[in-house]
């Protein structure tokens, strides 16, 4: 038996948005995925600057999806398991984490490769936990009605980010340097 789906009227077309907490979540997820894409540029902007090295930039890029490649099932055990927004909520306060570090590291000019690479393997284990957490946790906030809408909000904010994150990025390093990076992307997290 094929399901019906609810005919598109004007009252479905952003029918995710009816929902209060979606719309926080929404307006959250804009902000901290800027600040992630922004992130995403300054690492290996900064391996590059402390080493020259191509190769060593493609190293701090493969310690951050690492964790994702190997661990990934772990990550939808404990979405499965625990409830999504104690998950969420514990690994939004640690992304701060690296961020910061990476912040005070370079903005004091004592930031060492090492220390990037560091920071790249631990944002992608919070990220091993976080995605499958946030992924599951939006059909407890809208419901099966409204599930279709707010995947496509949640990628469209994703693939916007793409783009606005890696171009704000690129104009904030070049006006202020690589640490403001990390530091708005630390204070994204509090959205």
């Amino acid at each position: 038996m094929i399901p019906r789906v609810p005919e598109a009227g004007p009252q479905r077309v952003l029918g995710a948005l009816r929902h209060r907490n979606y719309r926080l979540f929404l307006t959250g997820q804009i902000v901290s995925t800027i600040g992630t894409w922004m992130q995403s540029v300054a690492m290996p902007w900064l391996a590059l600057e402390l080493t020259g090295s191509a190769l060593l930039v493609g190293l701090v890029l493969a310690a951050q999806f690492l964790p994702v490649l190997i661990g990934g099932p772990l990550g939808g055990v404990v979405a499965d398991r625990y409830r999504k927004r104690n998950v969420l909520l514990a690994t939004q306060a640690l992304f701060m984490v690296p961020s910061f570090a990476l912040f005070v590291v370079s903005a004091t000019g004592h930031a060492q490769y090492w220390m990037v690479v560091v920071a790249a393997f631990v944002t992608g284990t919070i990220n091993l936990f976080d995605v499958p957490a946030r992924q599951a946790f939006v059909i407890e906030m809208v419901g099966r009605r409204d599930l279709m809408n707010a995947i496509a909000l949640n990628s469209s904010v994703f693939n916007a980010s793409a783009v606005i994150g890696p171009a704000v990025a690129g104009l904030v390093i070049a006006a202020l340097g690589v640490p403001i990076c990390f530091l708005a992307n630390s204070l994204s997290y509090l959205s």
